[in-house]
């Protein structure tokens, strides 16, 4: 994780996305900021007249700065960083000076007041003021830009990590099943072979490659089967997953790991088994999916484990504050909810 993190400032972009809705809307709130500001200020004179002209001048100034800067930004990303950003900043002072020497011109035409009457002060300040908060504005960007790598440099290293962790007692105990049903059972061994192959491909797929729903579910399925064998009834399995979209996209690998860490934690180690509850539901905000277990007669110093840690990083890089993972004991039942938005 640590090899990735440091991978991030060879990685990052040198410069954010300034075509963003966010980088609009950062330009306008902050030019909006400063004519309130100006407008509050206890010497100030700007009337309700001047105020509006004032807000519609920096508004205009907020969007064509965007897109200037979203024109340029293919352009200034071959550049080193510095100098991408240093030259970003002057293109946003030329402009405004441009601009407000342009302004103060046509209402010295017109004669509408609106202007100091000094036009070279008029855009000396303006520029001045510009410079300021254009570099304190890109410096924003900045790090908003590298915390945003940052946490992609740390989701990517966690799915790494869990396509490495593939448990040794899972694999052992896969291959004992295996070996005990090559005659027994050769079609049961055979099928126990493809699943294991199958969860093999999902831990060392890629995990920009987007899964679905269906072929999460259909992942944990092979993964219960092998566990069916092994575990035989003391592992009983109720899904209730009616209405669910199957199409719908999210991270590879989200909940196998769960599953997995329910089966492991919660029906193993207990004499008598248990049941491992898999249901979902839609929500206002997209789909609710929980597996449920029984907690283990000697509750475990590791419970989460890394699994779910993982999960629940990779919701949140994925998703933002529209996902998430929580966790509930209630009962004697181990409950992990994952939320997840619906587009469908």
């Amino acid at each position: 994780m640590a090899e990735a993190a440091s991978n991030v400032d060879r990685d990052a972009p040198a410069l954010p996305q300034f075509c963003t809705p966010a980088a609009v809307f950062s330009l306008v709130v902050v030019g909006e900021l400063v004519v309130a500001i100006d407008a509050l200020a206890p010497d100030s004179r700007m009337d309700w007249r001047g105020f509006t002209t004032a807000t519609a001048f920096v508004v205009w100034l907020a969007l064509l700065s965007a897109l200037l800067l979203c024109r340029l930004s293919p352009g200034l990303a071959k550049l080193p960083r510095v100098t991408a950003y240093m030259l970003a900043c002057v293109v946003l002072v030329l402009l405004v000076a441009c601009a407000s020497g342009v302004v103060a011109w046509l209402d010295h035409a017109l004669g509408t007041g609106l202007t100091p009457a000094s036009s070279v002060r008029f855009v000396l300040g303006n520029a001045a003021l510009t410079a300021l908060l254009g570099a304190a504005l890109l410096r924003y960007f900045y790090v908003l830009a590298e915390w945003r790598a940052r946490l992609a440099a740390v989701a990517r290293a966690q799915f790494d990590a869990l396509q490495a962790r593939i448990r040794p007692h899972f694999l052992f105990n896969s291959m004992n099943t295996v070996a005990a049903l090559v005659r027994a059972d050769p079609v049961a061994a055979e099928r126990t072979v493809e699943d294991l192959s199958e969860l093999f491909r999902a831990a060392l797929g890629e995990e920009d490659k987007p899964s679905t729903l269906g072929e999460e579910l259909a992942l944990t399925d092979r993964y219960l089967a092998i566990e069916q064998l092994r575990l035989g009834d003391r592992l009983k399995v109720e899904r209730d997953l009616d209405g669910l979209p199957p199409d719908l996209e999210m991270p590879p690998l989200l909940l196998q790991p769960l599953v997995e860490n329910a089966v492991y934690h919660g029906i193993q180690p207990r004499r008598e088994g248990g049941t491992l509850r898999i249901t979902g539901r839609r929500t206002p905000r997209g789909i609710e999916i929980e597996v449920d277990n029984p907690l283990p007669d000697t509750p475990s110093a590791q419970r989460h484990g890394h699994g779910q840690e993982s999960v629940r990083r990779r919701i949140a890089y994925h998703f933002g504050e529209r996902g998430g993972l929580e966790v509930r004991v209630d009962g004697g039942v181990y409950r992990v909810i994952v939320r997840l938005p619906c587009v469908s």
